[in-house]
């Protein structure tokens, strides 16, 4: 027994030993990665559910598959306020106006009937390696297929042991755009690209037939005409809308718009492939900095640089402050400089910020489990732990292009309506309201007040005095200070509610917050339930299921609920058709993005004429207009913008927050040998319990070993 005892000591020293690292870490949760390799090492809390760029508008997709497409356009790393430059594209489109006929009108021309883009790429661009594009002897698709049969043999993509290339040329793009013509694809902006794009809806009507006429076969996107879409040549191609859209630039910069050429369509569309995820759901191919080489979504999903990536550099110029933080000292360096970023999957927070900590992810955000560990909150504002500045930790805060409300629903007969009784109760419970007392107590102080649905970065987000809320805050001192709760109850009693009564029939006000069960815990909702008491109003809070809660705001039986929108691109027109009436969530046939039902005759006439202009004076003079109405209506009750904060590693070179653009990997550096080192100060052995064990299993085997001994001896006498 006893020398079973020590040989087990033994094993577990010697597997602890051989588990280490290079660095002698036993506790490295990565496989080790060959010499000099860049791996950024990332995490994922949720599978990914379809990765086919016409298809996701999930942020965290997004992370993963705009690191390997490539659309026009994209924005600029470094400066703000955002800017657009090309891409795949020798320089950003032509935009020409035309009239009914043809003819080229100025833009501030009454006869523009049409708005027609002249796109030129860039030659040499290539696609990653991939079957798709393997070719035989005769010049033909290498796997070509008709039956399943033959697909047997290919049970996933890596069977495929054939990968060749092709160059990115125009019909790619255009392959792409008539891909969001195709109801299987259920594209989530065709609303919105379908009332532009000059025939779409008709493109559409074609697939639909075509389907019913081939229920089971490949449809070929290339025999299907699109007359708002013409090849010039090779590498030049034209996009004709309807009238003016000015922000359809901002698309250009998306995944939507990222080229799918043919031959991959084909190679995904052979039978059998679909039904075992062999599909652009699973496996992305693009012309990006990037490609996917495992997509485990149990597991980890990898990328690793592209081979065949164009040429392409760090930017060298930025905002004032980027030089003094190191931001451009790559400048003018071939990108990118990672070789590999490996996304682990992770579902708990916990165990993501102890392996931070350690070393072995290199970012992570600060949760409300790890914020008094990472971050100091005092009067001077926030600023790292100690503990964090000790290891050399930087944090990013960042407000992001975003806003959440809490808003009213404008068809409700209590809360809803535009009689002047009806505003003063909606601003009596704005004023009472506590944002900032939310943002501190529920979210650690990572948020900033809204003024206006309008976050900082976007054109008409105005700071200090000029950007006040006057219905609801006093400038004083030098910032917005919240009206006092005698104000709001004036207003109360004003609006027929004196002492949260009402003044006809005596009965107490109350009113209905409709929310998700996943709102929060009973803290959060005896403070709002609180929020109101300060009227004398009693809230009454009802948690339903996600799809009923659903239910009621199509239906306009909500009263009062939260809600938010983050931004697709950096125009005032992207917060304010939030407040846009034929936008409205109910009974509109629009876009439903309007969950209040908001419906102002003015601002809406305003908003036609201000989303069709460029930022200019005039423009913003529009938008405080319709700012002025929104605060007299109020259909929000409050509001606020999210701050992000974000911490890295030492060894994390070149990381800049962009509200807009998930394009940012390519652009940032790992520092492999500051990291090898931390991560071996952090993670030092403690071996001393195993030595004493050791010994302690020796002290009980040598004695039995010598009374063994003594035996054997003693029989041979």
């Amino acid at each position: 027994m006893s020398s079973r005892v020590g040989l087990v000591a033994f094993c577990l020293i010697v597997f602890a030993v051989g588990c280490a690292d290079k660095n002698g870490n036993w506790n490295n949760p990565h496989a080790p990665e060959k010499e000099h390799i860049r791996v950024m090492y990332s995490v994922f809390t949720s599978p990914p559910k379809n990765l086919d760029p016409v298809r996701t508008y999930n942020l965290d997709e997004a992370t993963l598959i705009d690191q390997i497409y490539e659309p026009p356009l994209e924005y600029h790393y470094l400066k703000r306020p955002y800017q657009l430059k090309p891409l795949t594209l020798r320089d950003l489109p032509n935009l020409e106006y035309l009239s009914e006929d043809g003819t080229i009108v100025s833009e501030k021309s009454e006869y523009v009937t049409y708005s027609r883009y002249t796109f030129q790429l860039k030659k040499g661009i290539q696609y990653q390696p991939h079957p798709a594009f393997a070719m035989n002897d005769r010049d033909e698709p290498y796997y070509s297929f008709s039956n399943e049969s033959s697909a047997r043999k290919f049970r996933i993509l890596a069977d495929f042991k054939h990968v060749g290339t092709k160059e990115l040329v125009a019909n790619d793009y255009i392959y792409q755009i008539k891909r969001m013509a195709d109801p299987r694809l259920q594209f989530p902006i065709w609303d919105i690209v379908s009332s532009y794009l000059v025939g779409m809806k008709d493109l559409r009507r074609e697939i639909v037939q075509a389907r019913r006429d081939n229920p089971t076969g490949w449809l070929n996107l290339d025999t299907f005409p699109l007359a708002g879409v013409r090849e010039i040549d090779r590498y030049t191609f034209q996009i004709t809308l309807h009238k003016k859209y000015p922000q359809f630039k901002y698309w250009l910069a998306f995944h939507f718009f990222a080229p799918i050429p043919m031959e991959l369509d084909r190679f995904y569309n052979l039978p059998g492939q679909q039904e075992k995820n062999i599909s652009l759901a699973f496996h992305p191919v693009g012309t990006g900095a990037f490609m996917m080489t495992k997509h485990d979504a149990s597991s980890e999903i990898v990328l690793e640089k592209n081979p065949n990536f164009s040429l392409t550099f760090y930017p060298s110029e930025g905002e004032i402050e980027d030089e003094s933080l190191g931001l451009l000292a790559d400048a003018g360096k071939p990108l990118p400089f990672l070789d590999k970023i490996i996304f682990r999957l992770e579902k708990e927070a916990i165990p993501i910020w102890t392996k931070f900590l350690q070393g072995y992810y290199d970012r992570s955000g600060v949760g409300s489990d790890s914020f008094d560990q990472a971050v100091d909150v005092s009067v001077d504002g926030i600023a790292l732990s100690d503990e964090m500045r000790g290891k050399g930790i930087s944090l990013n805060m960042t407000v992001e292009p975003a806003t959440y409300y809490m808003g009213f629903n404008m068809l409700d007969p209590v809360v809803g309506g535009y009689s002047e009784q009806q505003r003063k109760l909606r601003n009596a419970i704005a004023i009472a309201y506590d944002e900032q007392e939310q943002i501190s107590i529920f979210r650690n102080g990572r948020g900033e007040i809204a003024m206006s649905p309008l976050p900082p970065g976007i054109f008409g987000y105005q700071e200090g005095e000029r950007g006040l809320d006057e219905e609801v805050f006093d400038w004083v001192d030098g910032k917005p200070v919240r009206k006092p709760i005698e104000i709001a109850a004036r207003l109360l009693s004003e609006a027929g509610y004196p002492g949260g009564r009402d003044r006809v029939t005596g009965k107490p006000l109350v009113l209905n917050l409709d929310t998700t069960t996943s709102t929060g815990d009973a803290a959060r909702q005896s403070w709002l339930i609180k929020q109101f008491n300060k009227l004398g109003i009693q809230l009454n809070i009802r948690a339903t299921d996600y799809n009923r809660f659903q239910d009621k705001m199509e239906s306009a039986k909500a009263q009062i609920f939260f809600w938010g929108w983050f931004a697709d691109y950096p125009d005032p027109e992207n917060f304010l058709f939030l407040l846009y009436g034929p936008n409205s969530r109910t009974g509109s046939g629009g876009s439903g993005v309007n969950s209040t039902n908001y419906n102002n005759q003015r601002f809406n006439e305003l908003f036609d004429d201000m989303k069709v202009m460029p930022n200019s004076p005039e423009r913003l003079l529009i938008i405080e207009k319709m700012l002025k109405i929104y605060r007299k209506d109020r259909p929000w009750a409050s509001s606020f913008h999210p701050r992000t904060f974000t911490l890295n590693n030492a060894w994390v070179k070149n990381f800049k927050p962009h509200g807009m653009s998930q394009v940012t990997l390519k652009y940032q550096d790992i520092d492999i040998k500051l990291r090898e080192n931390r991560r071996g100060d952090w993670n030092k052995p403690v071996v001393w319990p195993l030595w004493l064990f050791l010994t302690f299993c020796f002290l009980i085997v040598f004695p039995g070993y010598l009374a063994y001994r003594r035996r054997q001896t003693q029989k041979i006498i």
